[in-house]
């Protein structure tokens, strides 16, 4: 039925694929949120700073907000909208006072990560931003994800939504 070239070359293919499969990344299946389907993007521990930030009471949190590519050429050329495919994160920890210097800070337990994906059409209801909140790397539930937009709606609709200023 089949000859031994069609073997050969059929178990040659296999190999390389199982080869192929063997080398790629291995990848955890992300959890997406509620309402807007966003996920903890690959690699964002490693993107580049924004800015940092110290939240007072009642959360009392250190945080730094890291972007992509595109949301770090934006902030630095000053332009507005984000452009689509903009990505940024936003990482927060508990403030914790420093063990080894009493004056300065050392972020305690971390609380939750936020993400803003820019995407024009498939978020146009809420300013073409999509929303994810996750603690431990899974999302909040969707009671949360419904809170997002208004307060960004509410208190910084004139910079495209986002809170964060960059931080030279």
């Amino acid at each position: 039925m089949f000859s031994s070239w069609t073997l050969a070359v059929g178990g040659a293919t296999a190999m390389v694929v199982g080869l192929c499969w063997a080398c790629a990344p291995i990848r955890t299946p992300s959890v997406a949120s509620p309402i807007y389907g966003v996920t903890l993007p690959n690699g964002y521990r490693d993107w580049t700073l924004v800015a940092p930030a110290q939240e007072a009471a009642p959360l009392d949190e250190l945080r730094a907000v890291v972007g992509n590519r595109k949301a770090l050429k934006t902030y630095r050329v000053g332009a507005r909208p984000f452009p689509d495919g903009t990505v940024l994160v936003k990482l927060a920890w508990k403030h914790t006072p420093s063990p080894d210097f009493p004056p300065a800070s050392i972020p305690g337990a971390a609380t939750t990560v936020q993400v803003m994906v820019k995407d024009s059409e498939r978020y146009a209801s809420t300013g073409g931003w999509g929303f994810g909140r996750f603690v431990n790397g899974k999302p909040v539930d969707k009671a949360q994800h419904e809170t997002c937009f208004a307060c960004h709606a509410a208190r910084v609709k004139d910079r495209d939504y986002v809170f964060t200023r960059y931080a030279p």
